[in-house]
């Protein structure tokens, strides 16, 4: 196994590569503008999970650091899956101690239910007390207008 290990510095993170991922392969983000990308990390809890010298995982986590956080953006670059990355990435999020006592916290996905479960992620409790404003296409839309 190689070695694996997770920054939440800043000056760390591998900008162009998150973008590269989250623009062009993941499911949630594609489209996404640099300019946009860059906001989103500036105000938000970062992690980079680097093997052999490369970034090849990241997680983001949303937060007021007092009483509620959501988790997004976690991905792992498909060639790397399989080696346990995911897994020690979300227990440095987890870990992390700007993120200890917090009331709630969140994340949405399509396809990871069990692995977020092993992390204590359930349904919500009450999900009709839940609401949102949604704009999938947001991202490719504006591209196509502009």
């Amino acid at each position: 196994m190689s070695d694996f290990c997770i920054s939440s510095d800043p000056a760390e993170l591998d900008v162009s590569a998150i973008h590269h991922f989250l623009s062009t392969q993941s499911s949630w983000a594609i489209g996404i503008p640099m300019a946009t990308l860059r906001r989103a990390l500036d105000h938000s809890l970062c992690f980079g999970g680097f093997a052999d010298g490369r970034q090849v995982a990241f997680a983001r986590v949303i937060t007021d650091y007092a009483t509620f956080a959501n988790l997004v953006d976690v991905y792992v670059l498909p060639e790397c899956r399989g080696r346990g990355f995911s897994k020690r990435l979300l227990e440095a999020v987890f870990a992390h101690p700007d993120l200890q006592g917090l009331r709630r916290f969140t994340l949405a996905t399509g396809d990871a239910h069990g692995l977020y479960a092993q992390y204590g992620f359930t349904a919500p409790l009450r999900p009709q007390s839940l609401m949102e404003r949604y704009f999938p296409a947001l991202y490719t839309d504006a591209a196509a207008a502009a």
